[in-house]
């Protein structure tokens, strides 16, 4: 199990090719579109709905993007499905109907966002959902999370599906949520061998981290998180095989 090459072959388009001003949001229907048209691949999140549907939403929380308020797991996907993002004309999608609309012309790299709430073993749900609606995708995708545990589950779903880690430098002060002896444990990558990861999406800023080296030197891809300039993009492309971008056209 490897990562596809065609995650290497362009850069990834962070959220999709988002540009609010002109009415494409973060990973809606409009940004996915735009980078399709470009060339690029797409990375996305995914949420879990009440009714166990892996939803593409980033935050755990409807406010940021949404007029609505409150938790997406509290609304099922037809709800969800009718809530208008801000500053777009669509609506939050169900990751079927993205995959439908990709239909492998560029790589998908999903990500399954925390819903343990401390990087723990209480996951399953969204994972199940997730691979359930890839059952049937015939185009380039791969799986990652920040939760060791959320792709040790995908291993055990969909072993076939290319995973892999979204590793950080763990700075207590960007993660509240996380107790220090949490932050120590992830920072060190030391679940890479035992979920079967085949790649990593590091934080930019920390690849000169010697474990980064480590897990390259292996073979395995390394890819970064998030970067938002030219000048930004050539730096971290020194150790980074490819990069998640933003902001600008990379």
């Amino acid at each position: 199990m490897t990562l596809p090459a065609a995650f290497l072959a362009r850069p990834i388009a962070h959220r999709a090719l988002h540009d609010r001003k002109a009415g494409r949001v973060e990973s809606s229907m409009a940004a996915i579109k735009a980078a399709i048209a470009a060339g690029y691949g797409i990375e996305i999140d995914v949420q879990l709905s009440s009714d166990g549907q892996a939803m593409v939403f980033h935050d755990d929380m409807l406010d940021r993007l949404t007029a609505q308020s409150g938790p997406v797991r509290a609304r099922s996907r037809a709800e969800l499905e009718k809530i208008a993002l801000k500053d777009d004309t669509g609506t939050i999608p169900a990751l079927a109907d993205v995959l439908a609309l990709v239909a492998g012309q560029v790589p998908l790299l999903i990500e399954i966002k925390d819903q343990d709430g401390r990087m723990g073993p209480d996951v399953g749900p969204l994972e199940t959902a997730t691979c359930a609606a890839l059952a049937n995708y015939a185009g380039d995708v791969a799986l990652m999370s920040f939760n060791p545990h959320s792709i040790a589950a995908c291993r055990t779903i969909a072993p076939a599906i290319a995973r892999g880690l979204v590793t950080s430098a763990y700075d207590p002060v960007f993660w509240p949520e996380l107790t220090p002896a949490i932050c120590d444990h992830l920072r060190g990558i030391p679940d890479y061998d035992r979920v079967g990861a085949c790649f990593i999406s590091h934080e930019a800023l920390d690849l000169a981290r010697p474990r980064v080296a480590e897990i390259k030197a292996t073979g395995a891809p390394v890819l970064c998180w998030t970067i938002r300039s030219a000048i930004a993009e050539a730096q971290a492309r020194e150790i980074a095989d490819n990069v998640t971008f933003e902001g600008y056209l990379a």
